[in-house]
């Protein structure tokens, strides 16, 4: 199997052998453990399988709270901010962040929880990470938006979402990583591209051209684990294994029904938490719910389950619910 990675950037000292980020012979990226399914059958299948919680889907009344304007913007102080769906604004040791910022509806599809400060807002930033092609994560308006505003800002991302990048924006600086490689950042932050398991694609042809994956994060005295899209995979126990003290693991919990053709791609509420101890972190943060309506289940569906998971006792770790523009300071 052929392995690809940047040779500008360094690759991690792994406890395991590691040739690189995987490709096929058509030089498409492949998830190293569970090689991804693109078969159009399964999507038949979910499209003509009856969904259980069809009328549940249809009653249910709960969204998103959201918090705006809680000054995050103005002020100086470290802190994590959900912006809805896997959009985070991150500052910490006065490096500021974004995460695969999605500002706007996608494509036809509404958001259901508001922004929580005017996009306009979102200026002088650092870094702008993004974790893979796919339109609710790498959305072009939004990208335009913040390129427009943040003339100076630098792009990490995955290989080959560079192009598509530069294609959006017209910035020369954008950093592209393979698996388990660092970025060049400032002295106070160190950002890593880790695995994910899961699938790129933007058109009909470009299946797995670009790479997906997921973030670490460290600065502050803090490490923070940003999942990307993921099925569940032993990758996240790697992570755990490399990065031995990590404090925040924001994972998604939503778009996870019908398991059968999610599966591959997003975990359940119950396989986040699983990872979330795989890793052994100390804070679960959920995010992937509550702004898209992306599968069968309810808007509030990957909550409750979660809830009901920790009255039972079953997660091992602080579980740290986040409103959509609530801050937190790590």
């Amino acid at each position: 199997m052929p392995y690809t990675s940047n040779p500008d950037l360094p690759t991690l000292k792994l406890p395991f052998e590691w040739n690189g980020t995987p490709i096929n012979d058509k030089r498409r990226f492949i998830n190293y453990e569970f090689p991804f399914v693109d078969s159009f059958r399964e999507v038949l299948r979910w499209q003509f399988t009856r969904n259980p919680q069809k009328s549940e889907k249809k009653t249910d009344k709960w969204r998103a709270e959201v918090l705006q304007n809680q000054g995050f913007l103005d002020s100086k102080k470290d802190c994590i901010v959900w912006l809805g769906h896997a959009s985070f604004f991150i500052r910490l040791a006065g490096i500021t962040m974004l995460i695969d910022p999605v500002l706007f509806d996608v494509s036809l599809i509404k958001r259901q929880s508001a922004l929580p400060v005017p996009a306009e807002d979102l200026r002088s930033l650092d870094y702008i990470l993004v974790s893979h092609d796919h339109r609710d994560h790498c959305d072009e308006k939004s990208l335009q938006l913040l390129a427009r505003n943040n003339p100076d800002v630098t792009y990490l991302t995955g290989l080959r979402v560079d192009t598509l990048i530069r294609t959006f924006t017209h910035s020369n600086k954008i950093q592209a990583a393979g698996w388990y490689q660092q970025y060049k950042t400032d002295d106070f932050v160190k950002i890593y591209y880790v695995p994910s398991r899961h699938w790129g694609r933007r058109f009909l042809t470009d299946t797995n051209v670009r790479l997906w994956g997921g973030y670490v994060i460290q600065s502050a005295g803090k490490t923070i684990y940003f999942s990307g899209d993921s099925g569940y995979g032993g990758h996240f126990e790697d992570v755990g294994k490399i990065f031995p003290n990590i404090d925040y693991c924001i994972i998604g919990v939503g778009a996870y029904k019908p398991e059968f053709f999610m599966g591959q791609s997003h975990v359940s509420p119950t396989n986040a938490v699983k990872a979330f101890h795989d890793m052994h972190a100390k804070v679960m943060i959920p995010m992937h719910y509550g702004t898209f309506d992306l599968s069968d289940e309810p808007m509030g569906d990957p909550l409750r389950v979660l809830h009901k998971l920790e009255d039972q006792g079953e997660i091992k770790g602080d579980l740290k619910v986040l409103k959509v523009g609530e801050v937190l300071s790590p």
